[in-house]
């Protein structure tokens, strides 16, 4: 069984306790232990347009901790992977930004010497796990459902640090049909889900969502997975205002992906975090 420090981040504990749920019993499906950390503070993310400096430090504490601890990073936020990740990296390859760094964290009786590595764990999954053997381990394929998948922006980028092709994503299609299911494609695949600027323009946010909903249920598909806990907010738990705001009727089920995985492993729903969705996948667990 291979261990690695669980890294939540801020918005998967409070919002997206489906995804965490579903996350550590896929993983412990498949032999990964996910160590907790109390330690762990925010990425920094949310503060880094702000204060890039502050940022830095905050994902550096973070860091400092996992090496201390001995072990590497598995995140589920894509934000949080992408902003430890630059910053792991650029300590790696920056002397001088790794001196400036520990000046600062010495502060706090922290040092970095050998920045771990950080994974979404859905990359965690198609690299490291591989898809043939997540498909032996599928025990109720998903031949049934149709499903589109949303990668949003932070999972692909930085690519030059994640080395997927953010104008042709592939892994997540790739762990989507390793359950059974038939991934769809459609036309506003790489549309950002609108998260990013929800408390700045609210309207814009939501109707970058319903164009993104649209061209999924356009193309029929019984649902639509994801790997974000905040595209999931833009989707799940804001579809309903979409639909007010667009006078639709979308009833589109959204799933993070290990939930679909775990259905293909045969774990029962309950177990899965379903009763955390908003929009209630019913028609896909039958």
């Amino acid at each position: 069984m291979s261990s690695h420090l669980f890294f939540l981040g801020c918005t998967v504990p409070v919002r997206g306790q489906n995804y965490e749920l579903s996350a550590r019993k896929v993983a412990e499906r498949l032999g990964i232990k996910l160590i907790d950390e109390p330690d762990f503070a925010c990425c920094g993310f949310p503060v880094r347009s702000s204060y890039e400096d502050t940022a830095f430090l905050l994902a550096a504490r973070n860091l400092a901790i996992a090496e201390e601890r001995g072990g590497d990073i598995i995140t589920l936020c894509s934000s949080c992977t992408a902003t430890l990740s630059e910053v792991s990296h650029r300590l790696r390859t920056d002397p001088d930004r790794l001196k400036w760094t520990n000046r600062h964290l010495k502060e706090i009786g922290k040092k970095i010497q050998h920045p771990v590595s950080v994974k979404h764990f859905a990359r965690f999954l198609y690299d490291e796990i591989g898809i043939e053997r997540i498909k032996e381990k599928v025990e109720r394929p998903l031949t049934q459902l149709t499903i589109a998948p949303h990668y949003g922006c932070h999972y692909l980028k930085p690519s030059h640090l994640f080395g997927e092709d953010p104008e042709i994503p592939h892994t997540l299609d790739e762990l989507i049909t390793a359950t059974g299911a038939r991934v769809v494609e459609y036309e506003e695949k790489k549309l950002c889900c609108g998260g990013a600027i929800l408390g700045i323009d609210e309207d814009v946010a939501l109707t970058m969502a319903h164009k993104k909903l649209t061209s999924v249920k356009g193309e029929g598909a019984d649902g639509l997975a994801l790997i974000c806990p905040f595209c999931a907010i833009m989707f799940d738990d804001l579809q309903r205002k979409v639909d007010s705001k667009f006078n639709t009727n979308f009833n589109l089920p959204i799933l993070y992906y290990p939930q679909l995985l775990g259905l293909a492993f045969g774990i029962p729903e309950t177990e899965l975090g379903f009763k955390f969705n908003k929009v209630k996948a019913k028609g896909l667990l039958s």
